[in-house]
């Protein structure tokens, strides 16, 4: 921005200098740059920080890796010492009995036809649902046998690493048209890394680091394929291609940078310091992730909020936790990012966004429940130094017992069994400010003593996992939502295609926002709030959401005020338009019973809890009830929601609308 500002000032002066003839052109090449320079100061979010790369040098790293796996915390698989002290009597048995479940697991097959599928319905877990059955099945039987020593699941881990390596690729049938073929069917000749493949690859290389030996008792070539399979699979393809997107190395203005670019980096930084021993090629490796997952922190706007949503926190933030914290045990601590403010804020995001009883503050693609993994959150406390994290973790656990998951993270199973204990004896805590915001990502949270939370938003109509939703809000009392955001339902192909906004869910007309001279907001960057604010001591939020809408909506501005007070909310839209041509329409979600009988009022009830939203005498009440058939929507609203549709009587080309919720 400080060189677009310059240019600014230097065309000033030449246009000064400059002959009346030339100064046309002078004034529009200054109004281009500054229309450009305005675009990009609320979306444009990138910074050169380069934190990795700024700790250490290239050269200094070489000499500070550990090398040859000295730097894992754990005990080695026939440390049976080591194990009965890391491991409760509890967590033993519970890895040990689980594991004698799966010692009769009949591996399932995934058909050609399974990754064809995608292509032709775009249905994914077909492929998925059987892939994740190994994948978690080979995790357990690992802890299993870590936990109990004694062989007994050695042969089922053989068959799974086995099965495993004959597989064309560990990439997931969504992902797989990112290879040369654009096809869903794996292609023998090209491999690549995803979600899928980097978390089967880290896996499998903790497999390799606790059990080669072992395998090799029973047959050398069992290590040698599986070394070999990490190699073609993560190792090799990491280090050859560089124009994977998630790695971010080729990034331009308006592109995105998600969870993908830790989680991946993350899975591979695991395989490379696991299985690399060449001190040269390892220091070329963990550089080249350093200066990828920059591009990521780069892209994180400084108050460390995560535009994905609450329920990604755990993907892009912890992600980018436990690549750091893999970073930082590789080289003894020597590069660690864990004292920047930055860092820590981004973890906190977690906890401040944490409304009570299992909800949390949803926007884009998350969902209103989620986002609570307590041993997670505690350890990027414990490695931050946020208290605040450390005993939210502790409040999550409402008194139980940290457990060991068992899914297909073994880099988080592991790191349960090392802090889980610690995680036993904090003491739990969670107090939700009167106000948090984060001005660059344009989040504004409000509560009141009366257990009143408001979650409002301003942003642009392009970020991470994005819906068309500026300006809009969730009201929860008590905990419990009664003004919603719906969430996300199933991944599928349309998802993330250009048929995105195809789907009910992604557009603003299903958010608690106006349609405007009857158009709804659109997709782009350059469709964004402005004059955003927060007031903490007034308890309000504001902000311009025009520029949200295309042209046809003809409007000029639309300021939507939020104030919150001790028992109501008030929701103030000023507008002014160009042109009206339709009626103005507000609408708000609910998953509640909703009474519409009363003429400028109405009632919502939602597990007890009983509010009125009163609007003025010239809307006309309308009531749509959404069926939710999708048990991603469903497993947190129940079997419908409802849109409440307030359409203004008249049609004026400038007002002020008052809605009260109290």
């Amino acid at each position: 921005m400080l060189l677009q500002l310059a240019y600014l000032c230097l065309l000033q002066k030449e246009l000064l200098n400059a002959s009346k003839m030339d100064r046309h052109v002078f004034l529009h090449t200054l109004s281009l740059t500054l229309v450009a320079l305005l675009l990009s100061i609320p979306a444009q979010a990138y910074t050169e920080r380069n934190f990795l790369q700024n700790t250490i040098s290239k050269e200094d790293l070489k000499s500070t890796l550990v090398m040859n796996q000295a730097w894992v915390p754990y005990p080695d698989y026939t440390d049976r010492a080591g194990w009965d002290s890391l491991l409760t009597k509890q967590d033993k048995e519970m890895l040990i009995r689980t594991g004698e479940r799966l010692l009769n697991y009949k591996w399932q097959v995934i058909h050609a036809t399974d990754y064809i599928e995608y292509e032709r319905s775009g249905e994914r877990n077909l492929m998925q649902e059987p892939y994740e059955a190994n994948r978690q099945a080979i995790n357990t039987l690992m802890l299993a046998e870590l936990a109990e020593g004694k062989g007994r699941f050695i042969d089922q881990l053989v068959n799974g690493v086995f099965y495993s390596c004959e597989m064309t690729s560990w990439v997931l049938s969504a992902h797989l048209p990112r290879q040369s073929t654009h096809r869903s069917l794996p292609d023998f000749r090209e491999q690549i890394i995803d979600l899928g493949s980097g978390a089967y690859g880290s896996m499998l290389a903790w497999t390799y680091y606790f059990f080669h030996e072992t395998f090799d008792q029973i047959n050398p070539s069992i290590s040698a394929y599986l070394r070999s399979a990490l190699q073609e699979r993560i190792l090799d393809p990491y280090m050859s291609n560089d124009r994977e997107w998630w790695m971010a190395f080729y990034w331009k203005p308006g592109e995105i940078i998600n969870n993908w670019n830790p989680w991946c980096n993350s899975n591979v930084l695991q395989c490379f310091l696991l299985l690399e021993n060449d001190q040269d090629r390892l220091t070329e490796a963990v550089w080249r992730t350093m200066l990828s997952v920059d591009k990521f922190i780069n892209f994180v706007k400084a108050d460390g909020a995560c535009e994905e949503g609450t329920s990604y926190w755990g993907h892009a933030a912890g992600k980018m936790y436990d690549y750091l914290q893999i970073l930082s045990d590789g080289t003894n601590g020597k590069v660690s990012l864990f004292q920047e403010p930055m860092i820590r804020r981004m973890g906190e995001y977690i906890s401040r966004s944490y409304v009570g009883n299992g909800w949390v503050v949803n926007f884009a693609d998350a969902s209103a429940k989620g986002g609570g993994d307590a041993p997670l959150i505690y350890r990027y406390g414990r490695a931050v130094g946020s208290t605040e994290m450390m005993q939210f973790a502790a409040y999550l656990l409402n008194g139980k017992r940290p457990t060991i998951p068992l899914g297909n993270d073994t880099f988080r199973s592991l790191q349960c069994i090392l802090y889980n204990q610690q995680l036993q004896k904090t003491e739990p805590a969670h107090d939700i400010p009167a106000c948090t915001w984060y001005p660059d990502t344009e989040f504004c949270y409000l509560s009141n003593k009366n257990d009143w939370f408001m979650a409002a938003k301003g942003g642009f109509n392009n970020e991470s996992h994005n819906h068309n939703d500026v300006g809009t809000f969730s009201l929860y009392v008590n905990t419990i939502p009664v003004l919603i955001d719906a969430g996300v339902g199933t991944y599928t192909r349309q998802t993330f295609s250009d048929e995105r906004y195809t789907i009910w869910t992604m557009q603003s007309n299903y958010h608690n926002l106006p349609i405007i001279n009857g158009v709804a907001q659109q997709f782009g960057q350059e469709y964004k709030a402005k004059n955003v604010t927060c007031n903490e001591k007034r308890r309000t939020f504001s902000a311009d959401i025009a520029g949200a809408y295309p042209q046809e909506a003809h409007v000029n501005s639309w300021i939507r005020n939020y104030e919150l007070g001790e028992k109501q909310l008030i929701i103030n839209d000023k507008f002014i338009l160009n042109t009206a041509e339709s009626p103005n329409q507000i609408n708000f979600l609910t998953w509640g019973k909703v009474d519409i009988t009363t003429s400028g009022r109405l009632t919502i009830e939602v597990m007890e809890q009983k509010v009125t939203l009163e609007y003025p005498q010239n809307f006309e009440v309308a009531l749509e009830t959404i069926t939710l058939p999708d048990p991603r929507l469903s497993n947190v609203w129940g079997e419908k929601i409802f849109r409440i549709t307030l359409k203004d009587t008249e049609i004026q080309t400038k007002g002020n609308y008052k809605f009260i919720v109290r």
